[in-house]
């Protein structure tokens, strides 16, 4: 049985499969009567979990088999990669930022966002090269900043701009993909990089006593979702699989979230080789996971974002909600305790 996005029937038949596979029942039912979605033999998919990150939630956390076959994990998280791997129909499913999705579609390439975690709390600090005298982001005029146009680094840089009244050509956007940064940053490619929380430990560890610090912002980027090529979306054995794979990632984070002693070593130190007290300086920065039944907030923000990027002339200015699958919006909330609804 197809899906149909505008048949309210259709829609409340795959609802009702989904939640039911994300409630825990054996195997998928995707849409009523598909016998492919229904053989967790037949369905598989191909999901991105950077650094191994799902895969050691979901074992820690002791969430049981995926009622699904992954025919691989793909270790795997920049925005332009993951672009890169649904064009290539390696990937099925990625976890991103809410960028990546306007650039995709940008791009003219079709993906919906099936999943969405709110973070509150700002995920980057923006950090400066050795011997820097920077002090505030009004120091950013003139200076050459590390900028990633696909990526949510990118995004919060360019609000962090606004905020500060700094127009585009106030500075020196210099290209790179996040990967690049640090290398920039070592070298004095760059004035400024928007560093991840998890990076900057380690950053700091090396090039502190050499002048490098960072600069605080409240600015954040709001997004952290799942999300699918629509060619995935429109297989209705894959889509129930998508849907029952939602639950997993929410109850993941839930548990890294509550159980950051754990966290800490297993991941942190373990598998990243910090310090415990370079894992526990990240985890005191980590956000809540907050999953919201309603995506309003987050197709708002998704919305300043596109439009933040075409007065920069990065993208095309359009309409977001082109953007979000609604099929799947109340499956990651549901799968949670209700303080981690928001």
């Amino acid at each position: 049985m197809p899906f149909s996005r505008t048949s309210g029937i259709d829609r409340r038949l795959f609802l009702s499969s989904v939640l039911g596979a994300a409630a825990g029942v054996a195997g998928l039912s995707g849409c009523a009567g598909s016998s492919a979605a229904a053989d967790n033999k037949v369905t598989s998919l191909k999901i991105a979990s950077y650094l191994n990150t799902q895969q050691l939630q979901f074992k820690l956390a002791k969430l049981g088999d995926l009622p699904f076959k992954v025919s691989s994990w793909l270790n795997i998280g920049a925005g332009p990669d993951v672009i890169n791997a649904f064009r290539a129909k390696s990937l099925d499913i990625g976890n991103n930022a809410g960028i990546p999705p306007i650039q995709a579609h940008y791009q003219g390439f079709d993906a919906k966002i099936v999943a969405i975690n709110i973070t509150r709390k700002p995920n980057y600090l923006f950090a400066t090269k050795p011997g820097s005298d920077i002090g505030s982001v009004a120091d950013f005029k003139g200076k050459k900043l590390a900028f990633s146009q696909g990526q949510a680094q990118g995004v919060v840089l360019l609000r962090a701009l606004k905020k500060a009244g700094l127009k585009y050509d106030d500075v020196e956007l210099v290209p790179l993909t996040s990967n690049q940064f640090l290398t920039a940053l070592q070298s004095g490619q760059v004035d400024i990089a928007p560093l991840a929380n998890t990076q900057v430990p380690a950053y700091l560890q090396q090039y502190g006593s050499k002048g490098a610090h960072t600069i605080t912002t409240d600015v954040v980027d709001l997004l952290n979702l799942l999300w699918a090529p629509a060619s995935v979306l429109n297989d209705s054995a894959k889509a129930a699989a998508v849907a029952a794979y939602i639950p997993f990632w929410a109850k993941g984070q839930v548990w890294a979230y509550e159980n950051p002693d754990i966290w800490n070593e297993e991941f942190y130190v373990k598998t990243q080789n910090l310090t415990l007290a370079q894992a526990q300086s990240i985890t005191e920065l980590a956000n809540k996971p907050l999953f919201p039944p309603s995506w309003d907030e987050a197709i708002k923000w998704e919305q300043e974002t596109a439009d933040l990027l075409a007065e920069g002339g990065f993208v095309k200015k359009f309409d977001v909600s082109s953007l979000f699958d609604h099929r799947f919006e109340a499956i990651a909330a549901k799968a949670v305790p209700a303080e981690y609804r928001r």
